[in-house]
């Protein structure tokens, strides 16, 4: 009995995961990006014409919103790296300030 692979059958025409490849982009995947914005915006046009395209009100978007910042504040380590990354630009631009005033009172010795 012959395997799949040996009859020319095997993963790799299928998804090229055995080969360590990602299989070939075709269709839509192929085209270059403003290939597929000019489809795509065709596509949402004609929702609007028909009258089927999504359009958000604000209080539905405010609540998008809303749940999006509720999922990101559940990730604990993201949300530490804001924090520490927050911390530190406030941290600098304090010792930068303070650094300027430090100059300024140097050079106000001097010339006195």
């Amino acid at each position: 009995m012959a395997t799949s692979k040996e009859n020319g059958k095997g993963n790799a025409q299928k998804g090229g995961t055995g080969s360590g490849q990602a299989p070939a982009k075709r269709g839509f995947a192929a085209m270059d990006q403003n290939q597929q914005r000019e489809i795509a915006s065709k596509g949402g046009q004609a929702a609007h014409q028909k009258g089927t395209a999504h359009e958000f009100d604000s209080e539905e978007a405010r609540r998008a919103g809303q749940k999006g910042g509720e999922a990101v504040s559940r990730n604990r380590a993201h949300m530490a790296d804001i924090g520490r990354k927050g911390g530190e630009s406030r941290q600098s631009a304090q010792r930068a300030a303070a650094a300027a005033k430090n100059a300024g009172n140097r050079q106000g010795d001097k010339e006195s």
